[in-house]
């Protein structure tokens, strides 16, 4: 696969010789469909299924979800970050892919052994930056010269973010992210061998006008302890043992039916002055609005469930269920 993946210049000679007739369009088809081998790279060896590719996918999407809340309450401005891609490739295609000067988060996972990285577009992390210092959230790309308290602003904001990375991947494992390094300069940057398999989850991230993409590099290694919870079949298997069960049920129900709540009946109400509430005394009788015929509301907690009629039993005052109200619970 790796060769399938063209530079710039390789696109610009493409389009180049096809624009000035020395390369036809039919010609590519026809060399398509005159290639019966299809070529296959060990180097680019696929260790992930495309279903748990699938599994990575759905956990990041909800990561995507939570990364646009914090950044939304962080930089006060319109937020959208969404799942692009996600594809496994070699780690060096990966650094080569990437800008020459970007903003590189590391993040070590324990449990979990080995690292992540976290690329960021310098498009979208200028923007951001911009945002945190008060501005409008206009991007200029000088990623090569950061200064000190840039490096710092840009550190702490994704660092704040691993939380949101611990919720996203807690329906999978515990993991306790931690900021280990921010780097500039991917070349700098060997996290794993070059051939190493890694997952890229591709974000695609819009601030304001700005858009740009952050990329998780996830290498095989940090997966592979927990590469059997991302089939549908430990999925299902996991929803499967969260089903009810009957007695478990009865339990709660029986819990339930001890709890105490609340129980009062209103026998109406009426409106006074600060004066005249504040003029009451001992033997002054206050008018309600209910009249004696109308049933009273009776409440369990702050819902009306019961119409009743006062009385009394055994020398105490007491209230007469009558009807229920509609909408009420009668298992209450």
């Amino acid at each position: 696969m790796a060769g399938d993946v063209l530079s710039q210049s390789e696109i610009d000679a493409l389009l180049s010789a096809i624009s000035t007739g020395e390369m036809s369009a039919d010609e590519l088809k026809k060399e398509e469909t005159e290639k019966k081998v299809k070529v296959y790279d060990f180097k680019r060896a696929l260790r992930f299924s495309k279903d748990q590719i699938r599994s990575l996918t759905r956990i990041h999407e909800n990561f995507a979800r939570l990364l646009t809340t914090y950044f939304s309450a962080q930089l006060r401005t319109y937020i959208q970050i969404s799942v692009a891609s996600a594809d496994q490739i070699p780690y060096e295609e990966f650094i080569r892919s990437i800008p020459k000067m970007t903003i590189l988060n590391v993040f070590e996972v324990p449990p979990l052994d080995g690292r992540i990285l976290l690329e960021v577009n310098p498009n979208i992390s200028y923007a951001m930056m911009d945002r945190v210092l008060g501005g409008r959230g206009v991007s200029i790309n000088k990623v090569e010269n950061l200064t000190e308290i840039e490096t710092r602003i840009m550190s702490n904001l994704f660092e704040r973010a691993t939380e949101n990375l611990r919720e996203a991947w807690s329906t999978l494992v515990d993991i306790d992210p931690q900021l280990t390094d921010f780097e500039v300069n991917p070349q700098f940057l060997q996290m794993v061998s070059p051939n190493e398999t890694v997952v890229v989850i591709s974000l695609n991230m819009q601030i304001g006008e700005t858009s740009g993409m952050i990329n998780i590099c996830i290498p095989h290694v940090v997966l592979e302890p927990i590469i059997p919870k991302l089939s549908a079949h430990y999925w299902m298997q996991n929803n499967k043992s969260k089903e009810s069960n009957p007695e478990d049920l009865a339990l709660l129900e029986r819990n339930i039916r001890r709890a105490e709540v609340p129980v009062c009946t209103e026998l109406g109400s009426a409106t006074i002055s600060i004066h005249e509430f504040l003029a009451l005394g001992v033997g002054d009788v206050v008018q309600l609005d209910q009249k004696i015929e109308d049933p009273l509301i009776i409440k369990v907690g702050e819902s009306p469930k019961f119409t009743g009629q006062p009385g009394k039993l055994n020398k105490r005052m007491a209230v007469q269920i009558l009807d229920l109200i509609k909408g009420g619970d009668e298992n209450v």
